[in-house]
Parts: structure tokens; C-alpha cells; sequence
């Protein structure tokens, strides 16, 4: 009766979970923007990472594990553009704003990241790289093998291969 309750929960795809993480991230760069506080950026993405850990399916566990840092730069990077905008030099202004957010950002990242990591081997991430050590492996099976040839199975190219071609006849008495 315990996995029914459990299973019946709202669960998210990996896609859907990092497109929670990325609008609670822009949400938190809007409300910075409307209150000067740079802290709710941080809160908003570390509170958007833990929801989207508990809510993903655990099949799609290992995908959320690795898209933080990528959602947290794509965020950064549309924030200070549409920032970048109402500037006098909006090049300036971006570049300055990116190095500013990612720098402030860099502790709410790791933070995030890390929360993620604790979540989802608690839901079970050990297993999801089991079944992928276990995909490859058996996919390795199909890979083709080398030509045959050669003391160790190498089997060079035909001669010339590489080297540039002459197409004609040489002309005489040049």
C-alpha cells in the first residue's frame, strides 16, 4: 500500500524538472531585479533544484544530476542580456553583468548542485548508473572489431592513401 501512495505523486521528466530549475531561476533574476537583492537569485535556483529532485521520475535521476551548472549559466546568460538591453553600452553591461552573476552565483551553484546530488542518490541515482554501466556494457558487445591484419590488428591504409595525387602524363622538356 506504501508504493501505491508513493507512486501516485506528481513526477516531472528530466526535461520538465530542468525547465522547473531554469523559470524558478529567471524568477528569482526578475525579483532581483524588481528588489535588489541578489540572495533571492540563489534561493530561487537552490529551492527550484531540490523541488525539481523530488519531483523528477527516478529513471531520469542521472539527467538532472548533471544539468544545474548548464541551467544556472543559461539562466545567468538571459538575465544580464535582457538586462544588457536598457543599457547605455549593452556589451559592456552583459559582459560585466555575466562576470558579476556568475561570480556572486558560484556558492548557490555549488550549494544546488550538491543538494541535487544528495536528493537523487537518495531516490535511488546509485541505480540509474547501474543501468547505464550495464546499457554500455552490453552495447559494447555490437561494437565492430578491428580489421584484421597485422600483428595487432592493424590493418594500414593502401599505400598512397595519403599522399597526394598526380593525374596525367609528366610533360616532357620542361
Amino acid at each position: 500500500m506504501g508504493e501505491r501512495k508513493a507512486a501516485s505523486g506528481v513526477r516531472l521528466t528530466a526535461r520538465g524538472a530542468v525547465t522547473a530549475v531554469l523559470v524558478s531561476t529567471l524568477a528569482g533574476s526578475l525579483l532581483n531585479s524588481l528588489l535588489g537583492l541578489p540572495v533571492v537569485v540563489g534561493v530561487a535556483f537552490v529551492g527550484g533544484c531540490l523541488a525539481a529532485a523530488w519531483l523528477v521520475n527516478p529513471r531520469d535521476l542521472l539527467s538532472l544530476v548533471v544539468s544545474p551548472p548548464l541551467v544556472f549559466f543559461a539562466a545567468m546568460l538571459v538575465a544580464e542580456a535582457v538586462r544588457a538591453l536598457t543599457a547605455a553600452s549593452p556589451a559592456a553591461a552583459f559582459s560585466l553583468g555575466v562576470y558579476t552573476s556568475l561570480s556572486r552565483g558560484a556558492p548557490w551553484l555549488f550549494a544546488g548542485s550538491a543538494l541535487v546530488l544528495v536528493v537523487a542518490w537518495r531516490r535511488g541515482l546509485t541505480d540509474c548508473v547501474r543501468e547505464l554501466r550495464e546499457e554500455l556494457r552490453a552495447s559494447g558487445a555490437a561494437v565492430p572489431r578491428p580489421r584484421s591484419g597485422g600483428a595487432a590488428g592493424f590493418a594500414p591504409e593502401p599505400e598512397g592513401y595519403f599522399e597526394p595525387r598526380m593525374y596525367g602524363t609528366p610533360r616532357e622538356g620542361q
